[in-house]
């Protein structure tokens, strides 16, 4: 009995003991710790990156969307052109109601934003009078989708920016006096770099 006692006010009087115990137990806390914050940290950037790819693959079909709106809007303004008035549009609000016609005639619902860059700013290909012949993005990113597109879109393959995405009005139904749309000294648009427009039927418009 008076062996317990003697430990007892021997661990009172030096609580060392206990102190470096408590202050293992904390390093391996602090280290464990350090652990779950770096994996929680490479799993969220990895979601990130994963949720990143997933709103770009969403803005491209958006793109692609819009663009297949102006240059079907563009294709049935130049076939609706009465008599020997101008065959192409001078702005794009022409599109929504053709001032050629007395009465509202419109062939497109709407200006549609450029997903990628959230802007009304399209940039514009414009024949040698300053008319309207297609749109394309600004965005200089590179985009995701390089393959598989559709009929209308075949010359988009292989491109390595939005900007190279043009929506035009398909060579083969313009004049012989309209500019080369895939030649960017043939146009009057800025930085067109090397540009595909494809040549889409008729019936698709």
């Amino acid at each position: 009995m008076s062996g317990t006692l003697s430990d007892r006010r021997r661990m009172r009087a030096d609580p060392r003991p206990q102190l470096y115990g408590c202050r293992e137990v904390r390093g391996f806390t602090y280290i464990a710790v350090l652990i779950f914050v770096a994996i929680m940290g490479v799993g969220l950037a990895a979601a990130g990156e994963a949720w990143h790819t997933v709103l770009k693959r969403e803005k491209e079909q958006e793109l692609l969307f819009a663009g297949h709106q102006f240059r079907n809007a563009l294709a049935m303004y130049y076939n609706s052109t009465p008599g020997q008035g101008d065959r192409y549009p001078t702005s794009l609000e022409d599109l929504l109601k053709d001032p050629r016609y007395p009465g509202t005639k419109r062939y497109l619902r709407k200006i549609y934003l450029d997903p990628v860059t959230n802007s009304a700013e399209w940039q514009l290909i414009k024949g040698p009078n300053g008319e309207i012949m297609g749109v394309r993005s600004s965005s200089e990113d590179e985009p995701l989708k390089n393959a598989n597109f559709s009929v209308s879109d075949q010359a988009f393959e292989g491109q390595t920016k939005y900007s190279e995405w043009v929506f035009a009005i398909p060579p083969k139904y313009l004049p012989a006096s309209a500019p080369d749309l895939t030649n960017p000294s043939g146009t009057n648009s800025s930085s067109i770099g090397s540009t595909g427009v494809a040549a889409v039927p008729r019936k698709n418009f």
